[in-house]
């Protein structure tokens, strides 16, 4: 039995009234949807206050749940949207920057060449990259900045992507491509590697 059906009979018990079920649900999902709202949200209080506001609300909103996507898919897609209307509502515009730190650069397809051999000049090469992605992050626009995210650091397929960002997929690879097209290009220096190869 694969995660999506796990998940699709603990919201079944849950919408019976379990909340044990639920609870199973929070716990299994707390930490990836946290890491999703600190890309919008840099206070670690604040991402932590709003994680639980957004399971709040899908506790509330869990009788409409069909099963017409992933429950993750659907939650990430509450917890974006409590994100924003945090920031809306506070005046604030979502970060143009996303924090990484040394263990989600793990996340990133080729990781091995962060982790090589730990000498200082490959711990200052790591330190670099990640200021360089980090900068690169910062010039994308919203869309492309949070596809690459619940991509390359949530590893939410294509499908689930265009579910949470409700657009179609053919859209997601689009942005998907467009935001790492703009970090292959600023780490090309740094690593370099020809133009016509990503990294």
């Amino acid at each position: 039995m694969g995660d999506r059906e796990v998940d699709q009979q603990l919201v079944e018990r849950a919408q019976r009234g379990d909340k044990h079920a639920f609870e199973l649900l929070v716990v299994k999902y707390q930490r990836r949807l946290g890491r999703l709202i600190s890309r919008f949200v840099r206070n670690a209080a604040e991402a932590e206050d709003l994680a639980q506001e957004a399971f709040i609300k899908a506790y509330r909103a869990l009788p409409a749940f069909r099963g017409d996507s992933a429950f993750y898919t659907w939650l990430y897609r509450i917890g974006i949207n409590t994100a924003k209307n945090h920031l809306l509502a506070q005046g604030r515009k979502a970060p143009t920057s996303t924090p990484y730190d040394s263990d989600e650069a793990e996340d990133f397809e080729d990781a091995s060449l962060l982790h090589e051999v730990a000498t200082p000049e490959n711990e200052l090469m790591s330190k670099q990259v990640v200021d360089v992605v980090n900068a690169s992050l910062q010039q994308l626009p919203e869309d492309l900045r949070t596809a690459l995210t619940l991509r390359e650091i949530e590893g939410l397929s294509y499908e689930e992507i265009a579910a949470v960002m409700n657009c179609p997929i053919g859209t997601v690879r689009s942005r998907i491509f467009r935001a790492r097209e703009v970090v292959a290009t600023n780490l090309r220096p740094l690593l370099g590697t020809s133009d016509d190869k990503r990294w």
